[in-house]
């Protein structure tokens, strides 16, 4: 691989899978295979699992991980072309990412979207950027429109809870939320899902539905509890809307996955990314019930970087 930014195809992401599920049996097998090697973590947004995850990974590979939060302590970067720099930003792209490129052997950035140019956010732009100045292989540690770490993650998830030989059944379901969140987890698990060849089904309230781009092969199901019925997997995510984009349509507290919701879907496991808006998006007695997967999907992430890292490491 040269870059980690989505999902490619179905035998790259079963190798990914495989490759990550070894670690974990083994995390330190390949402990030289990134020796004598940098990688730069790139952040300019929070993060708490991707960052820890991606740094465990890189160091059960022998890489010197470097954390750089240009939120924070970095100069405030100009990203478009031409542009007369005599305002607040510092330092442009084009120098900057080349600087990286010089300094570490791999880059992995994080970047959300600006919720209001929805043109620049579909092209994920600033990610774009730092792949066309550095000069090295990229990772994705979330970007304008797709967080693959995280579905790589989730589809390793499914994979070591899901021993039958027919498709789950794995629904993506809308939640409340306070503000307005990015489509890049919707997105990406959707895009993984159906890559995967999982059955999948979202449901959301009317003006919530994603881009097509991602979704197309799902099934759209508009009546939560009928979308429920019988589901192997439940995958819980607020998003903001993408038609009238990055608004927020409504908060109906209704849409509150609870145990009430699943008395068609006994077996159902519930998975989520975390940060999550506890007894908003979903309840308590979900989150800490033994049909919770969510720690596991945590635990997950440092075994999909590694495996995504040692493919790019060759």
């Amino acid at each position: 691989m040269e870059n980690f930014t989505r999902f490619e195809n179905k035998t790259i992401a079963e190798r990914l899978i495989q490759q990550a599920l070894q670690y974990k049996e083994n995390p330190w097998v390949d402990k030289a295979k990134g020796e004598g090697k940098r990688i730069g973590c790139i952040f300019l947004n929070p993060s708490l699992r991707t960052r820890a995850s991606t740094q465990i990974a890189a160091q059960q590979l022998g890489m010197d991980a470097i954390v750089m939060n240009m939120d924070k302590e970095g100069w405030a970067l100009e990203m478009k072309e031409g542009v007369v720099m005599n305002k607040g930003n510092i330092e442009h792209i084009k120098d900057a990412a080349a600087v990286l490129g010089t300094y570490f052997d791999i880059l992995a950035i994080r970047a959300f979207p600006s919720l209001t140019n929805k043109l620049e956010d579909i092209e994920d732009f600033v990610i774009n950027q730092f792949i066309k100045y550095s000069g090295k292989p990229v990772i994705s540690l979330e970007s304008a429109i797709r967080h693959p770490l995280q579905s790589l993650a989730d589809m390793i998830t499914i994979q070591e809870n899901w021993t039958k030989e027919n498709k789950p059944k794995v629904v993506l379901t809308w939640a409340p939320h306070i503000k307005a969140i990015p489509h890049a987890v919707a997105n990406s698990f959707s895009e993984w899902a159906l890559g995967c060849g999982h059955d999948l089904t979202i449901t959301f309230p009317e003006g919530y539905g994603l881009d097509e781009a991602f979704t197309q092969g799902a099934k759209i199901e508009y009546n939560k509890q009928k979308a429920l019925e019988n589901a192997d997997f439940v995958y819980v995510k607020n998003w903001s809307a993408f038609t009238d984009y990055g608004k927020i349509i409504t908060t109906d507290h209704s849409w509150m996955l609870t145990e009430k919701h699943l008395k068609k879907a006994k077996n159902a496991k519930i998975m989520h990314c975390l940060p999550v808006r506890r007894n908003l998006e979903l309840s308590d007695e979900l989150l800490d019930s033994p049909r919770s997967l969510v720690q596991e999907q945590a635990n997950n992430r440092i075994y999909a970087a590694q495996a995504v890292i040692s493919q790019i490491l060759g």
